[in-house]
């Protein structure tokens, strides 16, 4: 499946003066199912059909070159083949333990379909599982990254040597 557009650019700033970031499908699907899913990167890679070192890299490559564009005021485009995206996302109801599914691009069901339950979240395989985290939220791995790469981060900006 394609992504919706070719390039996502700054606004007001013509494109053909910008510096070009090619950010490849795998690389974006890595990205969607990490960061928009919130899937681990065992689930993830199970997903892809790549091994999860391998998901590990393309989701580095990715989230670098978005931080790049997004930070140095670059065009960000998509090359590559298709992806191919699972057709149905599964949920389970905590009340009776029914699992149902929806399409993609469907808005969250209401209810469960047998017991009408509003208690229900996506199957436990689509989320990623266990891990550390399990079960707290994205929020939480999220925050936890995040520090990670606080941490990491240079004390000035590439170009800003000089400045306090």
């Amino acid at each position: 499946m394609a992504p919706p557009a070719a390039a996502f650019k700054p606004i007001g700033v013509p494109g053909r003066t910008l510096e070009v970031i090619e950010l490849t499908l795998d690389e974006l699907e890595a990205l969607r199912l990490a960061d928009f899913e919130g899937l681990y990167q065992d689930a993830a890679a199970d997903q892809m059909g790549v091994s999860r070192p391998t998901f590990g890299r393309l989701l580095e490559r990715a989230r670098h070159k978005v931080a790049c564009a997004l930070l140095h005021s670059r065009m960000l485009v998509f090359k590559g083949g298709p992806v191919m995206r699972a057709n149905q996302r599964t949920f389970t109801c905590a009340d009776c333990g029914a699992d149902f599914q929806v399409p993609y691009g469907a808005n969250r069901p209401g209810e469960c379909p047998q017991c009408h339950s509003r208690n229900f979240h996506r199957a436990v395989a689509e989320r990623g599982g266990g891990g550390p985290d399990a079960g707290r939220g994205r929020c939480v791995r999220r925050r936890r990254g995040w520090a990670r790469v606080a941490q990491q981060a240079p004390k000035t900006a590439p170009g800003a040597e000089g400045t306090p």
